[in-house]
């Protein structure tokens, strides 16, 4: 018989006892043994060492805490909580900051319209032929005195606050091009990186002074000027009302029928 089998077979009838289990805190390789069979127990790890694991844990928490939530933070947050930042999170930090100026920059450059700008001929290269890669541009020509023009002005002040990223111009038209008829203004012209994309010219394209601003929006963005969220077109709507009200105004061949006898 084995001697640790022996052990055990003395210990539950009551007989024997060994060095060993006088002194269960020994560190011995018989005491290993032991315990590995629970026939002893563990040996209890000292205060001072548990309060090292403890500490240690803590700090991993932190760090983990920190490296988790910086990415949630704004260049000003970053640069007040730098100190709190371990080795290992200093590069990664560091291509986050990158990252994030170069978002803000992305955003600045978008959002640095906002209005209709007044131009002249003279400005128009700098400002439509070279206004930008990525950069969409809205030119109105116009003429005071002009209803449906001064309505469009209106229209386009507000679709520049709402698309900011595009470029929203006004330029009274024989500024730009000498000798431009008024017959065909209002006149909307829209490029992509100081190419045209697309026309609109005269009143009539505009259907007169019941433009709302939901159809001028609708009708530029078929140009890919700018990204509308309405789900149709406006003009349609009261298309389909006119239609109707002209088909129930119109009599039909059997009332004709009816008046003849």
């Amino acid at each position: 018989m084995l001697p640790i089998q022996c052990l055990e077979r003395d210990r539950c009838q009551g007989k024997g006892s060994t060095k060993a289990s006088t002194d269960p805190n020994a560190d011995t390789e018989w005491n290993d043994i032991l315990r590995k069979k629970g026939i002893l127990p563990f040996k209890e790890k000292p205060k001072e060492h548990e309060e090292a694991v403890e500490e240690q844990e803590q700090q991993r928490l932190q760090q983990n805490s920190v490296v988790k939530t910086y990415e949630d933070m704004t260049l000003e947050e970053l640069e007040e909580n730098e100190d709190e930042f371990n080795e290992e999170d200093e590069q990664a930090i560091k291509m986050y900051r990158q990252q994030r100026i170069a978002e803000w920059k992305a955003t600045q450059i978008k959002n640095k319209f906002g209005e209709i700008l007044e131009i002249s001929g003279q400005d128009y290269v700098q400002e439509v032929t070279k206004a930008g890669k990525g950069i969409w541009v809205i030119l109105h020509l116009y003429k005071q005195g002009i209803p449906l023009c001064t309505l469009i002005n209106q229209h386009l002040s507000g679709l520049a606050r709402k698309f900011p990223d595009v470029k929203f111009i006004k330029a009274i038209s024989t500024t730009c091009i000498p000798n431009y008829p008024d017959r065909n203004l209002p006149t909307i012209f829209t490029y992509f990186e100081g190419d045209i994309k697309a026309q609109f010219v005269g009143p009539l394209v505009f259907g007169g002074m019941n433009l709302t601003r939901d159809e001028l929006e609708w009708k530029i963005s078929e140009s890919g000027a700018v990204k509308t969220d309405l789900e149709e077109n406006p003009r349609k709507q009261i298309q389909d009302q006119l239609i109707s009200s002209v088909r129930s105004s119109v009599p039909t061949r059997r009332d004709s029928d009816s008046e003849d006898d």
